[in-house]
């Protein structure tokens, strides 16, 4: 078929009149009784024609529709509030009320295997939106080029960096909470500081990693480097760390303090007394790491953040390879002080 399906075309592959097909496309089926045999046979014929509904066709505001997109690439919408991703989303609904913007979450980009697609049907669901917000550790970097070349308007949160592609991101400054985070413990008299990290590295978990590496060099602070799975933290592992002369530990996230946590109560190892730890993230307000030094990344104004930049590049005033950095809260005190 050549050029973009029409209501006809879903109609005639629908086997029913375009009248049915406006009616079920302009969610008035209820409305009109329209039995849901009928309205499963409209979204098949879209399915298959790679029909996106033209909302904005229909707008009265200058071409815009007000709906803001949000896709992301983790298997499931993290509405849960303990979800890393929540504080994202919390943020993202709250500016959105604050602009007077609707929000439409992408749910049908999830495919059979769990993982999400923008182009899984063959067409760019997004479209529905004026522009979107996408978020996840997943890279599909030939997706955000795909969008950048078809010029949608989208704001990625999270560094990412496309060869070829203007990327906009809204991202943590995290060079300057960890180097806040070198200074404290070099304040301490730390020498020996060792770094946790997760074995699933993706950009902001490589640029945590390389920021501690260059401030802690700069400081001459020495130490271990250690990439595992929580499951891995051990008591036997901590020992170990300890008796090689380490006095404190920068730990990269919140699921990694928990297993340090565990494995210092199998061993008796008093935090901060024997070990000074640092998390490069908030650990959750219960558990044995509430009250842990940490850096808070502002996730929640990340999120809002990320609204005014796609309202800025759909109005026009601002360019499509805007990068910009929220900064972080500096340490929190907790379980940092004087090696013993």
């Amino acid at each position: 078929m050549k050029g973009k399906p029409s209501q006809r075309d879903i109609a005639r592959a629908a086997g029913i009149s375009q009248a049915t097909v406006s009616i079920v496309l302009n969610g008035r089926a209820d409305e009109y009784g329209i039995a849901t045999a009928t309205r499963e046979k409209v979204r098949e014929a879209m399915r298959q024609l790679g029909y996106v509904p033209d909302v904005a066709g229909r707008s009265l505001r200058g071409g815009r529709n007000g709906l803001i997109g949000v896709h992301t690439y983790e298997r499931v919408f993290p509405v849960r509030a303990d979800d890393y991703y929540h504080e994202f989303l919390a943020g993202i609904e709250e500016k959105a009320v604050e602009m007077g913007q609707d929000l439409v979450l992408f749910a049908s980009t999830q495919r059979e295997d769990g993982t999400r697609s923008i182009y899984g049907s063959g067409t760019n669901r997004l479209r529905l939106a004026d522009g979107a917000i996408i978020l996840g550790l997943e890279r599909r970097d030939e997706e955000l080029s795909r969008l950048a070349a078809e010029g949608f308007p989208f704001v990625f949160i999270g560094r990412r960096d496309v060869p070829g592609a203007q990327v906009p991101y809204v991202a943590a400054d995290y060079a300057t909470a960890i180097a806040g985070v070198v200074d404290e413990l070099s304040s301490y008299g730390h020498a020996r500081v060792g770094y946790l990290g997760g074995v699933l590295r993706r950009g902001p978990q490589e640029e945590r990693r390389e920021a501690f590496g260059q401030f802690a060099g700069r400081a001459r602070l020495r130490g271990p480097e250690a990439l595992l799975a929580p499951e891995a933290v051990t008591g036997g592992w901590l020992r170990e760390l300890l008796d090689a002369g380490t006095t404190a530990l920068v730990v990269e996230s919140f699921e990694l303090a928990g297993a340090v946590a565990v494995a210092a109560a199998e061993e008796g190892v008093r935090i901060p007394g024997d070990l000074s730890v640092a998390c490069l993230d908030l650990p959750p307000v219960t558990g044995p790491t509430a009250g842990w030094s940490h850096v808070a990344v502002p996730r929640r104004e990340m999120g809002a953040r990320a609204v005014e930049l796609l309202l800025g590049l759909l109005d026009g005033r601002i360019p499509a390879d805007r990068h910009e950095v929220v900064t972080c809260a500096p340490l929190t005190p907790g379980t940092v002080g004087p090696p013993s």
